[in-house]
């Protein structure tokens, strides 16, 4: 966004976000109108007072208009109160809807998109930008819009009442109006600097408690610790900058108010001693709260815009989220229920271009078939899988489920009937109920209990506190690598996929887990199409058929029996040499 103009287009779509909210926002125009006409009536009963009756010892009159100018305070005071109520409740109303779009949105992009954007940052777009929006209703917009219907107000009053005294405050004025622009426009730049501080302090803290074991098993702490100072120290910069300019801007704002007075004093004054009575006392009271009147918002005006600027930035990067088209194509239907018939046909896939990671790779599994995939690291076995899932769009090619192309499933329909079991498993902060049957209504307690005794994992959930309803906290920390997988079979047995896929899940468990899951496996691959990515060999050695994969290509196909026979073959190669391993293991034991 322009650092130096500001942005009507972006400001015009931020306000199509008040139109469900007319009934409030023409309330709170009201009131501000309200504000202003009270405020400036209760002066000016002040005026009257003063002339009319304490000049002329007139008690009884003075305590009729001090009656008066109360209940104006008290209907200025109402006024007040329902002004910044309804403010606040319009920016929250406002921000939710903007929040839930936001939400919505991010939570659909395609999984390149995330590999690219930092998440540290997305959680600033989605609670501190937000809040900063709020702000431009609560703290900016109709603050300014009341201060300026108060500001022309005061100088219509001041204009009918004495062009004289008038004159003399607008020879001030422009010097208080140009202080107030540099100060905006200074205040501007520093507070965007402001926000890419937050958004990367965000980030940075994120990211290390993310990798906080990593940090500490390589004794990173102290390394951190100054990376931490330096970017705490340039967000504390950025800030000291906004401070620097309030302290310059605010003590010239006093002063010319100072000086207005005094020379709203020195010319009634004279012109009272003079005896020209042009300009009574009660008027000199008047114009003195009148300046005060205009140029206290005319100062507060200027911290307002910032905030409504502040506000205008933060909307900026959330727009651009909202405005970002990176999703996977979802314009398929919900088909019949698939049977399990998967075909790669001629598919390429690159992540970035001019670097391809699957090339022209054509498969064909039957519906119920055991298929393995094995091969080195970065062979292209994980990218295969999410491409079934649509986690990325292929370059070129085909993919079927059951003879249709994939890209006709809507993605809900898709990815219902396929389970994924990775090696990373990821577990909410919650309880291994919730986090089985992800608060899907369908899927009972009692249903996840005999599916649990089923797979034969019942009895390690039942040794937890609290069973099923145990919380395993953020990302299921409080279980072992082994028990995080089992949750995770038992969240895929229950689900009742058609595909089932295991990529690596076996990879990181000790032997009496590996039982555990191979014996859960037996029993959730019945019946079903199931895909298993290995390292482990021993997993894959009753699998109906086995991809040997390398640099994206197929290198050998066959049953285990077919590629064993294979001389000098890749598979064969992979068994002898882990066959090796855990025979000099044994020995070594």
């Amino acid at each position: 966004m322009d650092k130096r103009k500001f942005n009507f287009k972006l400001f015009s779509r931020l306000i199509k976000n008040v139109e469900p909210y007319k009934t409030n926002f023409i309330f709170v125009s009201f009131a501000a109108i309200l504000i202003s006409f009270f405020s400036i009536l209760n002066q000016y009963l002040l005026k009257i007072a003063v002339d009319d009756y304490i000049t002329l010892k007139n008690y009884q009159g003075l305590i009729t208009i001090i009656s008066i100018m109360v209940g104006v305070l008290l209907f200025q005071v109402l006024f007040q109160f329902l002004f910044v109520y309804f403010t606040n409740l319009l920016g929250q109303k406002v921000v939710f809807d903007i929040r839930n779009k936001l939400f919505s949105k991010i939570i659909s992009f395609k999984m390149s998109y995330y590999n690219k954007s930092s998440i540290g940052r997305l959680v600033t777009r989605t609670v501190n930008d937000m809040e900063t929006i709020a702000s431009i209703f609560s703290q900016g917009l109709f603050m300014i819009i009341a201060d300026l219907i108060l500001m022309l107000s005061v100088l219509t009053v001041m204009v009918i009442l004495s062009l004289k005294l008038s004159i003399i405050i607008f020879l001030i004025l422009p010097f208080i109006i140009l202080a107030t622009r540099l100060f905006q426009m200074a205040m501007k730049v520093a507070f965007n600097q402001v926000r890419n501080e937050v958004a990367n302090l965000n980030s940075f803290v994120q990211e290390r408690l993310s990798g906080m074991k990593e940090i500490q098993i390589f004794n990173r702490q102290k390394i951190e610790y100054e990376n931490f100072k330096n970017i705490n120290d340039r967000h504390k910069q950025a800030w000291l900058k906004t401070v620097w300019y309030n302290s310059i801007f605010f003590p010239i704002s006093e002063i010319s108010t100072s000086i207005t007075i005094g020379l709203l004093v020195w010319y009634a004054g004279f012109n009272n001693i003079a005896d020209e009575n042009s300009v009574s006392l009660g008027t000199i009271f008047l114009f003195i709260q009148l300046s005060q009147m205009l140029f206290r918002p005319l100062r507060q005006i200027a911290d307002k815009f910032n905030t409504l600027q502040m506000g205008m930035v933060a909307a900026n990067r959330v727009f651009k989220i909202l405005d970002t088209d990176e999703f996977v194509k979802d314009i398929g239907t919900n088909l019949n229920e698939i049977k399990g018939e998967i075909v790669f046909d001629k598919v390429n896939f690159s992540y970035e271009v001019n670097n391809p990671i699957i090339k022209n790779l054509s498969i064909e599994i039957k519906p119920g078939e055991r298929v393995a995939i094995v091969g080195p690291t970065g062979s292209g076995k994980s990218t295969i899988i999410k491409l079934i899932l649509r986690f990325f769009e292929i370059n070129s090619g085909k993919i079927y489920v059951d003879g249709t192309s994939i890209e006709k499933f809507s993605l809900k329909n898709l990815r219902s009937q396929i389970s994924l079991v990775s090696q990373d498993i990821f577990l909410f902060a919650d309880s291994i109920y919730n986090n089985i049957s992800l608060f899907k209504k369908k899927i009972s307690k009692d249903k996840i209990e005999n599916a649990a005794q089923e797979i034969g994992i019942l009895e390690f959930i039942n040794k937890l506190p609290g069973g099923f309803n145990y919380n395993v906290k953020e990302r299921g920390v409080m279980l072992s690598e082994g028990q995080r997988q089992l949750i995770s079979f038992l969240r895929a047995y229950v689900s009742n996929p058609k595909i089932l896929i295991l990529d690596e899940a076996t990879s990181s468990i000790d032997s009496k887990t590996e039982q555990l899951i191979q014996y859960a496996t037996n029993k959730i691959i019945e019946g079903k199409t199931s895909i298993i990515i290995a390292h482990r060999l021993s997993t894959i050695l009753n699998a109906d058929k086995i991809i040997y994969l390398d640099n994206g290509e197929i290198k050998e196909f066959g049953s285990h029996d077919e590629l064993i026979k294979i001389e000098n073959g890749f598979y064969k190669k992979l068994f002898e040499y882990q066959f090796q391993d855990s025979k000099e293991l044994e020995q070594v034991i």
